[in-house]
């Protein structure tokens, strides 16, 4: 009988991003792509592009003038920018469709979008220029349980009730019952679809910051942030679930438990259109 990580890991192949990501990601590795080479890929799908500009234009970017074009999207915004909301806006389709019977999936898409969020505006705090990134690695932080649920649904909830019944985390309680956990199921995910490391180490590290090496802040924000929104999500006290924080992100950040929760409101106010843009039709309560 195979293991879960053998289910795991041969149904994680069967997932794919959309041609449009692809063809995108090709440009930005070509040395001798340009930015028009990168509107180019983008405005050929009428659908990417509406939902770009979409995204470019709310009060998430908070954009003093609105911007019209592809074109100008790539320019004012650039090519990393550009790549990280075209993964987002690619795994939200990707994963549409999944939708495990023991999980409560909506649930679930705005507790991502919540730690998304969080994860910006932590960067935000800890002066990171590339914050979309880790709003990228917020929102794919525990997409790994979108696979659990799917193929070893029975297991993953006895692990989340050994989690809460024994007060351990549920990290420690995955690997206790399957043999792995959620971080390093999305991480392998990630791999597979050929993201840097920038995407993939902060998201298998993130359960347990310290063992991060190469991304140590980017790791330590999605920590925290997933701490809030699992708390928010629970409507647990943001307090007490960020004082179980690992020491090595406080140290990492320079945040503090303080400046973490003051965020909170702020992220509140942003996640329902974040999710509506990422997801149309998401229902923000």
């Amino acid at each position: 009988m195979p293991s879960v990580w053998e289910q795991i890991s041969d149904n994680v192949s069967l997932v794919t991003l959309p041609d449009v990501y692809l063809r995108l990601k090709a440009v930005l590795d070509d040395p001798n792509s340009c930015m028009a080479d990168v509107a180019d890929v983008v405005g050929n799908d009428p659908a990417l592009t509406a939902r770009l500009l979409r995204i470019v234009n709310s009060a998430y970017f908070g954009l003093a003038a609105e911007i019209d074009t592809v074109n100008r999207a790539v320019n004012l915004l650039g090519t990393q920018e550009v790549h990280d909301l075209v993964l987002a806006v690619s795994v939200a389709h990707s994963f549409a469709g999944v939708s495990p019977k023991t999980m409560d999936v909506q649930r679930f898409w705005r507790r991502s979008v919540f730690c998304a969020v969080a994860a910006r505006e932590l960067a935000g705090l800890c002066n990171v220029l590339d914050a979309d990134r880790l709003f990228v690695g917020g929102l794919l932080s525990d997409i790994g349980h979108l696979f659990l649920y799917e193929y070893a649904g029975e297991k993953t909830e006895q692990a989340a009730v050994l989690a809460a019944a024994q007060g351990v985390p549920l990290f420690k309680a995955e690997r206790a019952v399957l043999g792995v956990d959620y971080a390093q199921v999305g991480a392998e995910l990630m791999r597979r679809w050929r993201l840097p490391q920038t995407l993939w180490e902060p998201i298998e590290a993130h359960p347990e910051p310290g063992r991060s090496h190469e991304f140590a802040l980017s790791t330590s924000v999605v920590h925290i942030a997933s701490l809030i929104a699992a708390a928010c999500d629970r409507g647990d006290n943001v307090d007490d679930a960020l004082a179980a924080a690992a020491n090595s992100a406080w140290h990492t950040t320079g945040l503090s438990i303080d400046a973490s929760v003051a965020i909170v409101p702020n992220v509140e106010r942003q996640v329902g259109e974040v999710a509506e843009m990422f997801f149309p039709g998401h229902k923000a309560a």
